[in-house]
């Protein structure tokens, strides 16, 4: 059995023509533990969306559904949640976070959270 890794999702949506929201389905039939954060509250498979940015422990993975103008205001709050690494999915990849990460021993990782997931590479 594949080990289960805290997931966050930054730019969660309840919208299933997002990538967002396939991510949190496909996290969830892994088994993955998925804590979902948008601009939006509401609700995929058994996760619900949060407009909050609670701490949490024990985070492997943020991945992120937010262009890089959107993520400046979650700089610290991904920093503060001391992930293992950093998912910049196609249109999120960000220099400065990938420094910020790469200062804070936080792997950053270019890639689609759905094609890792699907190639067994998550």
């Amino acid at each position: 059995m594949a080990e289960k890794k805290k997931t966050v999702v930054l730019g969660a949506s309840s919208n299933p023509a997002r990538y967002s929201y396939l991510a949190i389905q496909r996290l969830r039939k892994y088994g993955h533990p998925v804590v979902a954060i948008g601009r939006r509250v509401g609700e995929v498979a058994d996760v619900n969306i949060s407009k909050e940015h609670e701490p949490e422990s024990d985070v492997d993975t943020i991945t992120l559904y937010l262009n890089p103008t959107n993520q400046v205001e979650y700089y610290d709050y991904i920093l503060s949640l001391h992930p293992k690494r950093i998912i910049f999915n196609p249109g999120t990849e960000n220099d400065e976070l990938i420094r910020m990460a790469k200062e804070n021993n936080i792997q950053p990782v270019i890639a689609c959270t759905l094609v890792m997931l699907g190639t067994g590479q998550y």
